[in-house]
């Protein structure tokens, strides 16, 4: 007898790739606030995600 059904019902083979992108993003931001005095300015936080800001 099978006490979860859960391997019945998802495979665990199959990815959420845009969730697993903006978990990345998420552990970028917290590795830089981590490693600032202070908050993130715009810049930082830009670099942090690997954007760089809108030119003007």
């Amino acid at each position: 007898m099978e006490v979860s059904t859960i391997p019945r019902q998802v495979d665990l083979r199959l990815h959420d790739d845009v969730a697993l992108d903006e978990i990345e993003l998420y552990a970028e931001v917290l590795s830089a606030v981590a490693a600032s005095d202070g908050p993130l300015s715009s810049s930082e936080l830009d670099a942090a995600l690997g954007v760089c800001p809108a030119c003007g």
